[in-house]
């Protein structure tokens, strides 16, 4: 199942439903700068392309403000910025991936949007290589696929999310 970013424009909606039972050790990958990250496919909504954001003020710098989504206001936040990325222009492969992380929906905005892999736990190197930086808190695993890795995400990190004790 591959989405492309570029079929992704404005407005135009992209839904991921699947059973729950096969969607384990599936990831939604994306490219931000010159990296390839995933995400838990079970927390993908969908995707859709850049829209009109509305700035919000005392946000974290990250957050860029809200999009209206079919009448549901949702914050988004630029991944180029929490991860301490160089900004870049928005063009036509920019896009939002829409999560639900404990019932709290937010969009994340990426360069773009790769494709749906299978990786199995097997094939998933615990994060301690990547533990540097301000992306390393957000890093749950190392997915090698092929001769590639793919950082995988911890969602409810990444959207702080995470409850204390967890």
């Amino acid at each position: 199942m591959e989405h492309n970013a570029s079929s992704a424009k404005s407005g135009e909606v992209q839904l991921l439903d699947e059973p729950e039972d096969s969607q384990e050790g599936r990831f939604l990958t994306f490219r931000l700068g010159r990296e390839d990250y995933g995400i838990a496919i079970r927390h993908v909504v969908e995707i859709v392309g850049l829209q009109k954001i509305t700035a919000v003020p005392d946000l974290p710098s990250y957050m860029k403000g809200v999009i209206n989504l079919r009448g549901k206001i949702i914050p988004v936040m630029d991944g180029r910025a929490r991860f301490g990325l160089t900004k870049e222009d928005y063009d036509d492969r920019t896009c939002v991936i829409v999560t639900d992380v404990a019932d709290q929906v937010t969009g994340l905005i990426v360069d773009r949007v790769n494709e749906v892999l299978e990786i199995p736990a097997a094939q998933v190197e615990p994060p301690a290589a990547a533990s540097g930086g301000s992306a390393g808190n957000y890093v749950c695993g190392l997915g090698k696929v092929d001769d590639s890795v793919k950082v995988l995400l911890d969602v409810e990190r990444l959207f702080n999310l995470q409850t204390e004790g967890k």
